[in-house]
């Protein structure tokens, strides 16, 4: 039997409404939001202070940190280091802005990383995570130690119609004022047939204490009105930006989001980068969990991408 998990070095080729606070060091990072939602993941006997080459890992659109939860245990425990699973803005527990771009997550998470402290992260973002990830990583490549791009590259691309279909069935729900998970996803199945992805979605309902309604926390005017751009990566010229530490993409091989022919794109921005392809979809750390903690932990333990 073939196992899920195929990996491979490859040279680089130059072919509920949250309050909104601006952080004090806004002039640095004038759009960022603080503060980001966290958890934090310990192992039982860390390598390191908290402080010192931990891991933050950040999810994908209309996903939160407790989508991480399992997979950050289970490489705190493998790396002996500590895992920060953060909500992005307008997801999960933090603040809400009109703004949702890249240029507006990535100054959000270097504020992060200098707000707490923290000295050389490796960055692992699923998604909308992993363009976030890679943008923090081209902005500020003195910060950051590693990257793990999980299913996404540095390019633009059109987001699939599904996304917008999910925001539409998302309204819906919360214009039927339902009162039980189930109402809800009786009317999200008509947007979306799987039941594991609708799972995920409504993972984002809570219900009111005033009265008893579902509701969800992320904005979805504002997810909504994003959509366009949310394919879109920050940098298009490998020539002024580029990131010279290690770096592992991950990719489902049943997933559009990183053909071949971009790999000489993601050589000419990351040119140490690796790549692990997984048998899966574009959710590959829920479908596959065991064939990405191998790859992650092979790629972070490997001397080769030490420093």
């Amino acid at each position: 039997m073939l196992s899920p998990l195929r990996s491979r070095l490859v040279k680089a080729t130059f072919l509920g409404t949250c309050r909104q606070v601006r952080l004090a060091s806004s002039a640095r990072y004038p759009q960022a939001v603080s503060p980001l939602a966290f958890d934090l993941h310990s192992p039982s006997h860390p390598s390191k202070d908290e402080k010192t080459a931990p891991i933050i890992f950040l999810h994908g659109l209309f996903g939160s940190k407790k989508n991480n939860r399992a997979i950050s245990k289970a490489l705190a425990r493998d790396l002996k280091t500590h895992v920060y699973t953060v909500d992005l803005r307008n997801h999960g527990e933090s603040p809400h802005d009109p703004r949702h771009d890249y240029v507006a997550m990535t100054e959000d998470l270097l504020a992060f990383i200098d707000q707490h402290g923290l000295k050389e992260p490796t960055l692992i973002g699923h998604s909308m995570g992993a363009k976030t990830a890679m943008s923090a990583a081209l902005r500020s490549p003195e910060t950051v130690a590693k990257v793990v791009a999980v299913d996404n590259a540095p390019v633009d691309v059109t987001l699939s119609r599904t996304f917008a279909s999910y925001v539409r069935g998302m309204k819906k729900i919360e214009e039927a004022k339902v009162t039980r998970q189930s109402e809800a996803d009786a009317i999200l199945r008509d947007y979306e047939e799987s039941l594991p992805i609708r799972q995920f979605l409504l993972g984002n309902l809570y219900r009111s204490p005033e009265d008893g309604i579902q509701r969800f926390r992320v904005p979805l005017d504002i997810l909504g009105r994003s959509l366009d751009h949310l394919g879109d990566f920050p940098y298009k010229n490998p020539g002024e930006a580029r990131y010279t530490k290690p770096a592992l993409f991950v990719r489902g091989t049943q997933s559009k989001y990183v053909p071949d022919d971009v790999l000489p794109i993601i050589g000419q921005f990351f040119p140490r980068f690796q790549l692990v392809d997984i048998d899966a979809g574009h959710w590959l750390i829920s479908e596959q969990p065991e064939a990405f903690r191998q790859a992650v932990v092979s790629f972070l333990q490997d001397p080769e991408t030490a420093q």
